[in-house]
């Protein structure tokens, strides 16, 4: 049931109503709304909070140089996004936990504004403690796990049980999701993922293609098909989402608000203030003093 506490966005899709608390979408299509009360921010923005990450995945898509956005230049930009019609926030990184008092950003924003506040980790700076300070400031959690077992933890250089006590935390905290590079290494072992994300509770697994970085090539056009085969004919209960990398015209990719705009449904903010289209984007648009003018700027020029 939606709360007394429901956010509203409207665009040419129609009224958009939100819960972060339930996670409750409901889109009233049938609406006709004016353009001039359209919502002017992204329906959803990512946020590289820190490029630092004690993990040096070979297959990292996320710069290397020290970057970290400004606490208090974030929590500005969180209010305006939130008076123009964003509905959520999920900070990345590098590894989100690692920014300074992350859990203090987590509540300001949670209580500032109307957004639902949502994060990825690899789960390993996870604590009783810090898990017990996020509790009520946040509503959704990613869990970064690439391959299982071995496999795992000679991709990420960690014990796997470690990722495994990390699911349980979540677990107490709020909803959350399983993430999954797929490549080379990870393909042949997306059942045994499908199995793990629904053995800890997970609400879903996210595959993420691999893609292109300075030292790997992606993920190869073999490996891909083999993921489309796979996706295809899973027989598992876990809900499986793929994140917009290429291969939506070989999936059955569900289109989650009709009509919108890439632009209108999501931006991404980089750790050095940049905001781009989204994270794989090689250009964008330095942020000043309003992150609206920028939002403003980026659709102009993209």
């Amino acid at each position: 049931m939606l709360s007394m506490r429901c956010k509203v966005r409207m665009s040419a899709s129609g009224v958009h109503l939100f819960d972060r608390v339930s996670g409750m979408n409901v889109l009233l299509d049938e609406v006709r709304v004016p353009t001039e009360r359209f919502s002017r921010g992204p329906r959803y923005l990512s946020v590289a909070l820190t490029n630092a990450c004690e993990l040096h995945c070979a297959y990292c898509y996320a710069p290397k140089h020290a970057a970290a956005l400004d606490r208090e230049r974030l929590q500005a930009w969180a209010v305006e996004l939130d008076a123009s019609g964003c509905l959520g926030v999920g900070f990345g990184g590098g590894e989100p936990t690692a920014y300074r008092r992350f859990a203090q950003l987590c509540a300001d924003i949670a209580q500032s504004t109307s957004m639902a506040v949502t994060f990825t980790t690899h789960g390993h700076r996870l604590s009783p403690e810090l898990v017990d300070s996020l509790r009520g400031a946040v509503h959704f959690v990613r869990l970064s796990v690439d391959g299982v077992g071995a496999t795992y933890e000679r991709l990420r250089g960690r014990r796997f049980a470690a990722v495994a006590r990390a699911a349980g935390l979540l677990n107490s905290l709020a909803p959350f999701g399983i993430n999954a590079v797929v490549n080379a290494d990870t393909v042949g072992e997306l059942d045994d993922l499908a199995k793990f994300a629904g053995d800890v509770g997970a609400a879903e697994l996210l595959l993420l293609p691999e893609q292109p970085t300075s030292v790997t090539p992606g993920i190869s056009d073999a490996d891909a098909q083999r993921l489309v085969e796979w996706a295809a004919t899973a027989r598992t209960s876990i809900r499986l989402t793929i994140s917009r990398t290429g291969l939506e015209a070989a999936l059955p990719i569900a289109e989650v608000i009709p009509g919108e705009l890439p632009l209108d449904a999501h931006m991404h903010l980089d750790a050095a203030g940049v905001l781009r289209p989204h994270a794989y984007a090689s250009t964008g648009v330095p942020v000043g003093g309003s992150i609206m003018d920028a939002v403003k700027t980026l659709r102009e020029t993209a």
